[in-house]
């Protein structure tokens, strides 16, 4: 699953969002990363987004850390 997929799931449907969102996704997926891993990835940056994270530079170095519990 994409992370438009996972976005649109998330209930976040604005082109800007989805835009930045992607552009975040593209600078952190790696050549030959596995679907679930992509998949991982993605929900990562989604719920960083949702934390309240908007800012491109902030989101992409927080979403290349596991999500803390």
């Amino acid at each position: 699953m994409g992370i438009r997929s996972k976005a649109t799931e998330a209930g976040i449907l604005r082109p800007s969002e989805l835009d930045l969102l992607g552009r975040v996704f593209q600078q952190l997926k790696l050549e030959g990363q596995s679907p679930e891993a992509r998949d991982a990835l993605a929900s990562r940056i989604i719920a960083n987004y949702m934390a309240g994270v908007f800012d491109e530079a902030e989101l992409v170095t927080l979403s290349r850390q596991p999500l803390g519990r």
